[in-house]
C-alpha cells in the first residue's frame, strides 16, 4: 500500500472532478499497482472508463468492484448509470433497485432511476420515483426537474412549467431544468422567453446539438433569420451527420429564397453515403420543394437502395410524381420488409387508393383506425375510401352542411368594425411574413407562412383576435351537436383550446394542396385581406374546397366550396380534405387558420 495511498485517491478524485481523465487514470492505476483490491480506486478508474467511452471496461471494473464488496450501494447506483447511459433499461433499473435496498436513502440510486425512466419514456413511474424525492426533500432542484421533464412529455404544460420554474428557483444554474423549459415555451410558442432560458442554458454550461437546435428553432421563429442560418450551418460543420440541424437549415434557405437550400446536405450525404437518416431527409426537403426527380435519384443513389426506410420514402415520391402503380410496389417492398412498421403501412394504404385498389387500402385503413381513432388523417382515408366504394360512411363523416359552418367575426371589444380592426391587424401579420418562400413541410404553395404559432405572439392585436374565437367556436360547437359514435361529435364535450395558430399570404398562383391536420379536432380558414378576383363566383380562384384528398383517387373530386370575404371564418372537422383553388392575380389573400381540440385530448389538465 502507497503511504499516502488517500492522499493520492483524493487528488485522482478532483482530477476526475475537473476533467483531467488523464491524471485520474494515472493516479488510480498507481494505486492499483500497489494493492490490485483496493476498491475505491477501482471504482474511480471504473468511471474513467465510462466517461472516456470505454463501456465495456467500465462494466467489467464495477462488476469487479461488487464481487469484492457487494453491498456497496454508490457502485451499485453508478453501475445503473453505466447501464442506462447504453440504454440498457432493465438492468439499469435492477442496479438502481439493488443500490437503495441496500440504502433507502441514497438518492442518488433514485435520482438515476427517476431520470432513467424518463428517459426511457415510461413518464408517470419517473414522475413517481421523483416525487419520493421530493417529499424527502422540497428543495430537490432535481427531482423537480425530472417531474417539470415528465409533465411536459404528458402534455400537462402549466404543471411542467411550474416545477421547472420551481427547480430553477432553487438552483439558477440548473441548466438541464433551463434548457426542458426553454424548450417547453418554445412548444407553446412563447419564443421570446424560449430564447431567454436556453441562451441561460447555455451560460450554465449545456452544450450539444440539442441546446443548439432549439436556440436556432427559437431565433428562427422569432424572425432572426440570419443569426438562425449561422448558428445552424456552425452546427453542422461541426456535427455533419446531425439530420435535425440540416432539415432546419434547409427549410430556413428554401424559405428565405436561396435556389441551393441543400448545399451542405448534400455535401454532408456525399461524405457519409451510408447515413439513410442524412439521404432519407435530403429526399425529403427536395421533395418538399418540388424536385422530385432530385429527390428520387438521391434515393437510387444510395449504397443500399432496398432498404426498407428508403423504399418507403421512393414509394412517397412516386406518389407525388402521380406514379401510384409504382408507389404500391416500392411501399409494398417496405411493409414485407417491416410489417409492423407502421409509416410504412401509411404509405403504402394511400398509394392503394390512388391506384383504385379501394378494399385492400380499406382494409389496412381500418386496423389504423381501430389502432389510433383519433388520428385525424386516418379518418380522412376512410371517408375516401367509402366514397369510392360507395359505402354511406362518406356521407356520415364528410356531413358537409351539418359541419362545414361560416361565420362572420365580430370585431373584439374596441373597435366599432371588423374593418376598423382589420386595418390595424394587417400590419402586424405582413410584418410577420419575412420569407420568400412557403415551408418546405406545409400545405401551402406560393406563398409565406409565420415561422411560429400566432398562439404565443405577444402583440395585443394578435391576442385580442384569439381571444375573438370564443363566441363562433362555441357556436359552432352547438350547431353540429354530440354523437357518441361520432369520431368527430363525440368529442363535443367540455371546453376547448387551441393548439395552433398560424397566418398565410397567397401570392400569385397561391394555393394549399389538399391537405387535413392529423392532431387536430376543429379547424379553420379566417380572411383578413382577400383579392377581389375572389368575386367570380364560376372560376372560385382563392375559395376553399372541400372533399378531394391530397393525392388523385378516382372518382373523387371537390364535393364542396366556399367563398372567401374579409372577416368571414369557416369552420370544419380536422378530418375533412381541404384546399385552395390557386389565386390568377397578383393580389394577394391573407389568412389566419389555427386548430383546436378538446383539453381532456391534449392531455391539458388546465
Amino acid at each position: 500500500m502507497l503511504p499516502n495511498a488517500l492522499e493520492t485517491l483524493q487528488r485522482a478524485a478532483q482530477s476526475f472532478s475537473r476533467g483531467d481523465l488523464v491524471a485520474a487514470e494515472n493516479a488510480c492505476r498507481k494505486l492499483l499497482s500497489a494493492d490490485p483490491a483496493a476498491v475505491d480506486a477501482l471504482h474511480l478508474l471504473a468511471l474513467v472508463r465510462k466517461q472516456q467511452g470505454d463501456f465495456d471496461e467500465a462494466e467489467k471494473l464495477m462488476r469487479d468492484c461488487l464481487r469484492r464488496e457487494p453491498r456497496r450501494a454508490d457502485i451499485w447506483a453508478n453501475l445503473g448509470n453505466l447501464y442506462s447511459n447504453a440504454s440498457r433499461y432493465e438492468e439499469a433499473e435492477t442496479a438502481y433497485r439493488r443500490s437503495f435496498a441496500l440504502d433507502t436513502t441514497f438518492r442518488p440510486a433514485r435520482l438515476g432511476l427517476a431520470r432513467m425512466l424518463l428517459k426511457s419514456g415510461q413518464l408517470l413511474p419517473a414522475v413517481t420515483e421523483a416525487q419520493v424525492l421530493l417529499d424527502a426533500n422540497r428543495g430537490d432542484a432535481d427531482a423537480l426537474t425530472v417531474i417539470g421533464t415528465a409533465r411536459r412529455e404528458l402534455g400537462q404544460y402549466t404543471e411542467a412549467e411550474s416545477a421547472l420554474r420551481d427547480a430553477i428557483a432553487i438552483n439558477p444554474r440548473n441548466g438541464v431544468a433551463r434548457h426542458n423549459l426553454g424548450s417547453l415555451l418554445a412548444h407553446l410558442s412563447r419564443s421570446e422567453e424560449a430564447l431567454e432560458e436556453l441562451e441561460a442554458a447555455a451560460a450554465c454550461g449545456i452544450r450539444g446539438p440539442d441546446i443548439s437546435f432549439n436556440i436556432a428553432s427559437a431565433l428562427f421563429a422569432l424572425n432572426r433569420l440570419e443569426d438562425a442560418d449561422r448558428l445552424l450551418t456552425s452546427t453542422v460543420t461541426q456535427l455533419p451527420r446531425d439530420a435535425r440541424a440540416h432539415r432546419l437549415l434547409c427549410k430556413l434557405r428554401f424559405m428565405r429564397g436561396n435556389s441551393d437550400y441543400t448545399s451542405e446536405l448534400g455535401s454532408a450525404v456525399r461524405r457519409f453515403p451510408q447515413d439513410t437518416e442524412l439521404r432519407l431527409t435530403l429526399s425529403q426537403v427536395l421533395r418538399g420543394g418540388g424536385l422530385l426527380d432530385e429527390a428520387l435519384e438521391a434515393l437510387q443513389q444510395a449504397p443500399e437502395p432496398a432498404e426498407p426506410r428508403l423504399q418507403a420514402e421512393v414509394a412517397a415520391g412516386y406518389q407525388e410524381a402521380g406514379r401510384f402503380d409504382d408507389a404500391c410496389d416500392a411501399a409494398g417492398l417496405a411493409v414485407a420488409a417491416q410489417p409492423d412498421n407502421a409509416a410504412f403501412t401509411d404509405v403504402l394504404m394511400d398509394a392503394l387508393l390512388s391506384a383504385g385498389r379501394f378494399k385492400e387500402s380499406m382494409q389496412l385503413i381500418e386496423k389504423a383506425r381501430r389502432r389510433q381513432p383519433l388520428n385525424q388523417w386516418y379518418i380522412a382515408l376512410e371517408a375516401t375510401a367509402a366514397r369510392a366504394l360507395g359505402d354511406p360512411r362518406y356521407e356520415w363523416l364528410y356531413d358537409y352542411d351539418r359541419l362545414v359552418q361560416v361565420f362572420e367575426l365580430e370585431p373584439p371589444p374596441g373597435w366599432s368594425s371588423i374593418e376598423e380592426f382589420h386595418a390595424e391587424l394587417l400590419p402586424v401579420l405582413r410584418h410577420r411574413h419575412r420569407f420568400e418562400n412557403h415551408p418546405l413541410d406545409q400545405s401551402l404553395r406560393n406563398g409565406t407562412q409565420t415561422p411560429r404559432s400566432l398562439l404565443g405572439d405577444p402583440d395585443p392585436l394578435i391576442k385580442a383576435f384569439i381571444r375573438a374565437l370564443d363566441r363562433p367556436i362555441s357556436e359552432y360547437r352547438a350547431r353540429i351537436g354530440h354523437d357518441a359514435s361520432h369520431p368527430l361529435l363525440s368529442r363535443n364535450s367540455g371546453r376547448t383550446h387551441l393548439t395552433g395558430c398560424w397566418s398565410v399570404q397567397l401570392k400569385t398562383g397561391g394555393y394549399h394542396v389538399n391537405h387535413v391536420h392529423p392532431e387536430g379536432w376543429i379547424s379553420s380558414a379566417y380572411y383578413v385581406e382577400v383579392p377581389g378576383e375572389v368575386a367570380d363566383t364560376a372560376a372560385r380562384t382563392g375559395w376553399i374546397k372541400f372533399g378531394e384528398p391530397r393525392f388523385a383517387v378516382p372518382g373523387t373530386i371537390a364535393a364542396k366550396y366556399e367563398q372567401p370575404a374579409a372577416g368571414r371564418l369557416i369552420l370544419f372537422p380536422s378530418y375533412l380534405w381541404h384546399g385552395t383553388v390557386p389565386l390568377a392575380g397578383s393580389s394577394p389573400r391573407m389568412t389566419i387558420a389555427f386548430d383546436a381540440v378538446p383539453r381532456i385530448a391534449a392531455g391539458d389538465r388546465r
